[in-house]
């Protein structure tokens, strides 16, 4: 357990109301970590936060809503954050948007541009507010949460993967930057996963079936199976591990 034990820790997840987020805040606060409860809606997050207390112990979790497309929001995240918990050490980008699908010549500049600034820019925002704690003490864990799509074309969510594309090499950029302070940033690209954010996709018979016959475990992803990944990303179980991208994807992206 010693090598993922996250004890001391502390935690903040966005997204995390629901979905993989939420599953990833449950394993955060299973392996010991505290963890901020953050997406939009005040109500959901703090029934979240709630449960985990009630099964680890009163603070364990704290719920803090914030808009990922506010600077404001953000940086009012990391203050109550380390207000509550003195520092954070691990952070979790999870929360994402996707207002299109469809060819890419059919989208607005108005979608396109939510797209890159939720999926990207407001992550950069996020973790630059958070790095310079990390890097004072020379340890820290940042994990973004992509998406195989990044590692593919399609045509149904082409702008989405673009951003996607786009966090995996931020990850990279900010790995060679922060390396030598022992601050360890990877990505997590997982595959179809049963969400309410992806239910356009698997509650389509048609779409589900070309996701899943070709796929080796031949089904999609349940929340909980990429938490694991979370949990080893932000655990001394990763330690020589950074800049990487972690496919949880039934084994998709290799098969024909």
């Amino acid at each position: 357990m010693e090598l993922f034990d996250l004890s001391g820790k502390s935690a903040i997840i966005t997204g995390s109301s629901r979905g993989i987020g939420k599953a990833i805040a449950e394993r955060l606060a299973e392996h010991g970590a505290r963890v901020v409860i953050s997406s939009r809606k005040a109500g959901p997050c703090q029934e979240v936060a709630d449960a985990i207390n009630a099964r680890h112990g009163e603070g364990r979790a704290i719920a803090i809503p914030a808009n990922i497309g506010s600077k404001d929001d953000l940086r009012r995240l990391v203050d109550e954050t380390e207000a509550a918990f003195g520092q954070i050490d691990i952070l979790v980008c999870n929360a994402a948007t996707n207002p299109y699908a469809g060819p890419m010549a059919g989208i607005s500049d108005e979608q396109f541009e939510k797209i890159l600034q939720n999926n990207v820019i407001s992550n950069h925002w996020l973790i630059q507010m958070v790095a310079p704690g990390m890097l004072s003490r020379k340890d820290g864990a940042i994990v973004v949460v992509s998406s195989i799509g990044g590692l593919r074309g399609n045509a149904l969510i082409g702008a989405y993967n673009v951003s996607k594309a786009a966090d995996m090499q931020l990850v990279r950029n900010l790995a060679v930057e922060w390396g030598p302070s022992n601050v360890r940033v990877n990505c997590i690209a997982p595959g179809l996963v049963q969400t309410d954010f992806a239910k356009y996709l698997w509650e389509n018979p048609d779409l589900l079936k070309q996701v899943t016959d070709p796929a080796p475990l031949k089904r999609i992803g349940q929340p909980d199976e990429i938490a694991g990944a979370a949990v080893y990303l932000a655990s001394p179980a990763s330690s020589y591990m950074t800049g990487q991208t972690l496919v949880v994807d039934g084994g998709i992206t290799i098969a024909w």
